[in-house]
This record gives structure tokens, sequence and C-alpha cells, in this order.
């Protein structure tokens, strides 16, 4: 990773190659634990570079390995304590990933503007505008931030919706368990031309389409997994790529 960063990072400045590079690591940690099964599904952007807000509901720290298994590259907005975890945080800090201090007004404004550098440099970032990580199969209410930032600079906003993670790691925790997830992806929103006082309209419009989508993929899980236990066939068996 530290050789990659040398060698592309002068002529990166987003670090869009070294970011890639981390999320394939996280691929391959997922790949030899026998106890994910994780898989992607929906929207895939035809433009890598082309930016994106991108919006999903949060329940677990394995999030980032799911989500890591989608073809393009994003800079995540973490909370601090993220950053501060042994190899995790150091890579994700050599990516170019956002760090922010959910209690320091200061530092929420810095990771916005540091947002706002990667989409002009043509890289989407990935934002959890529910802030933490749900304990329970409801979404808490999303915040504006990432809503505002995509109307302001006429950036699509990308929703996704991602189930079965909570079990992988639990919150609190950062003991692996067995578990069946999946990130799916849906059709871009349009922000050119939506103003500020639209806000509220799009962040409650995204929120129900993620809602919805979310509890319908939790259903297929669970089905699935019902079948694998009754010897059903489950094509969800084979990971990601």
């Amino acid at each position: 990773m530290g050789v990659a960063f040398l060698f592309t990072a002068w002529r990166d400045p987003g670090r869009y190659t070294v970011g890639r590079i981390l999320r394939r690591g996280a691929m391959a940690c997922v790949s030899v634990n026998p106890l994910w099964r994780f898989r992607t599904s929906g929207f895939v952007p035809a433009d890598p570079r082309r930016p994106y807000v991108v919006v999903s509901n949060h329940e677990s720290l394995a999030d980032i390995f799911l989500i890591s298994h989608l073809p393009w590259e994003m800079k995540w907005l973490s909370k601090d304590t993220i950053f501060k975890l042994p190899v995790m945080g150091w890579l994700m800090r050599m990516a170019g990933d956002i760090s922010v201090t959910r209690s320091d007004r200061s530092s929420r404004a810095g990771a916005i503007e540091q947002c706002r550098d990667r989409l002009h440099r043509k890289v989407s970032v990935m934002i959890f505008p529910e802030g933490t990580r749900s304990r329970t199969k409801d979404l808490l209410p999303f915040k504006d931030g990432a809503f505002r930032l995509a109307i302001e600079l006429g950036v699509p906003i990308l929703p996704m919706a991602v189930a079965g993670t909570r079990s992988a790691i639990q919150k609190g925790s950062l003991l692996f368990d067995r578990a069946r997830a999946e990130v799916r992806v849906l059709e871009p929103i349009p922000t050119e031309g939506m103003t500020l006082a639209e806000v509220g309209a799009l962040r409650d419009r995204v929120r129900a389409l993620i809602q919805t989508e979310r509890d319908k993929l939790q259903g297929e899980l669970e089905r699935s997994t019902r079948d694998v236990r009754t010897g059903g066939t489950d094509p969800r068996q084979v990971p990601a790529s």
C-alpha cells in the first residue's frame, strides 16, 4: 500500500488508485473469512470517475468490507475513532478517506470541505447520513449534510441499501460472526436545479427509498438462509467479486 501511494500520489491527487487497492484488500479479507457471504447488486456507474454523493444506511463496521466490493472508488466520511484502529485506520488515511469528530463543529465543517475537494477531483464520497449505526431494523433519522452538499455542487445522490451486516460485527465489538449480507445500489437521483429549500424533501425521499429496499433485501436474505438450513438451493453462496 505504501509503495502504491509513493508511485501514484504525484499523478493522482484524488488518490483514486490507492483507494482502489485498499478496497481490494478489504475484499481479500472477506474472501478468506469463512463466516461471511457478501454480495452486491443494482446500479453500476458507467463512468467510475463521475462523482456522486453516495449515501447508505449503516448497520455495522462490516459495511466497509461489504461496500468495498463495489467496482468503483469512493472516499469514506468516517468518525475519527475508526481512523485510530491499527492498520485499518492507517490505510484509510493513506487512501484519502475523511475523518470527522462528530461532536466538534469545526471538524464537521472541515470534513465537508474535504468532501467538496474529493468531488471536485472527480472522486465520489460515501456518507452514512444516519451518523451512526442503528441497533434495530429501523433506520435512524437522516442528517442534512450529504444532501446539502449534493445540491450545492449539483452532484447526483447515489442511494444504497445494506442488509445483513449487523450480525457480522456487533456494535461495540471487533469480533467476527456469521453473516450473509448484500448491498444494493439504487438509481442515482439528480440534484441539478434543486435549491437548499429542498434539502429536507430530498433527504426524506432518499431515506424512504433506502428503508424500503433495505427491508426487501433483509427478507430475501432471511429466505435464502432458511433455504440453506433446509437443504435448498441458494445462489447467494457465491461471494461477490
